[in-house]
């Protein structure tokens, strides 16, 4: 394929990682490619062409004007976020309302999805955002179909992802889908992330979903369901690991971390699956029962229930696979300057 232009927005509040990241993403993968030229042409462009302030005040100068740009096919459009304001930005909308629709992929990073909102570029596709944003995009455009879970949403040529890094996840999956997974598996793995996650995957990894418990006692309980996903973690355990009555323990466990334990337990349970499978090497009834779910089956139900793709699916699509030859493609140039114990109550 020839070289694809790569058009980023600037305006001032854009979050500086919303926007580094992808295009680090793509600059790698251009020139791994193999081409005579770069496959990808990027550029950025700001209301006037005038430099730009991040959120975090580092100045951005852009290449040029946002007005003289005008995408069509051939063209990515990436407008990253800054302000959980849709006003924030009033220029770029303006500009979105007219050129936005006409890009060949448009795709926003965390909050860039408010200002595809305000357009009207989001109207009747499902989208997300930043996990802080969901509830607003949702109140302020009901027409649009918002993703709470996800950490990228693809819906046709239109592609929104959550908060920062899925911005380099989403623009992950963009290369494959451009120069396949060879390409794309060496890009991560010089930016040191997965190759990509998949666009289903929550926000937040169990840890992070939930709260950190107060008590020291349920802090140690949820440590030791990190380390130990292969254990008997019924509530009845847990209960006697923190020195609670079982009807006590899930009480306390729900009020101080937000979850459940049995939703707690199986979060766990599921990345670390998740990991095992992309790395290779064991196979999935092993897996289960390193996992605590005993048998592949037991394991395919959660992973549907969580992922809504079996283990089998999941190693396909983003398991670790050899690169071809044995030195592998050249490195993108770095930056300027990835018997069996009872299933567990949800209680």
């Amino acid at each position: 394929m020839g070289a694809h232009n790569v058009l980023v927005v600037l305006y001032d509040g854009v979050q500086s990682l919303d926007v580094t990241g992808p295009v680090e993403v793509f600059n790698g993968a251009g020139q791994l490619a193999g081409a005579a030229e770069p496959a990808y042409r990027i550029r950025t462009a700001a209301p006037g062409g005038a430099p730009v302030r991040t959120s975090s005040g580092l100045t951005l100068v852009p290449d040029g004007a946002l007005e003289a740009c005008a995408p069509g096919a051939g063209t990515t459009l990436i407008v990253p976020g800054g302000s959980y304001r849709a006003d924030a930005a009033p220029r770029v909308v303006d500009w979105l309302r007219t050129y936005g629709g006409r890009a060949e992929r448009l795709v926003s990073v965390c909050t860039g999805s408010l200002l595809l909102a305000e357009a009207g570029l989001l109207d009747g596709r499902r989208a997300t955002t930043h996990w802080r944003a969901c509830d607003q995009l949702a109140r302020d455009h009901p027409g649009v179909r918002v993703e709470a879970e996800p950490i990228y949403v693809r819906d046709g040529p239109v592609s929104t992802s959550a908060g920062v890094t899925a911005g380099i996840d989403l623009a992950l999956a963009l290369v494959q889908e451009d120069h396949g997974r060879e390409i794309a598996l060496t890009v991560a793995r010089y930016l040191v992330v997965f190759l990509h996650r998949p666009g289903n995957q929550a926000q937040f990894s169990a840890q992070l979903e939930a709260q950190t418990a107060r008590r020291d006692p349920l802090r140690e309980v949820q440590q030791w369901i990190t380390e130990h996903p292969e254990s008997d973690l019924t509530v009845e355990s847990l209960a006697a690991r923190a020195r609670l009555s079982p009807r006590h323990f899930a009480r306390a466990f729900q009020a101080e971390t937000g979850v459940t334990p049995g939703r707690y337990v199986e979060r766990v349970r599921v990345e670390h699956a998740r990991r095992l499978l992309e790395a290779g090497g064991d196979g999935v009834a092993q897996i289960s029962r390193a996992c605590g779910y005993g048998t592949p089956e037991a394991l395919r139900r959660a992973f549907v229930r969580t992922l809504g793709q079996s283990p089998t699916e999941y190693r396909r699509r983003f398991g670790h696979r050899p690169l071809a030859g044995p030195a592998g493609p050249a490195a993108p140039a770095g930056p300027a300057g990835p018997a069996a114990p009872a299933a567990p109550a949800d209680a």
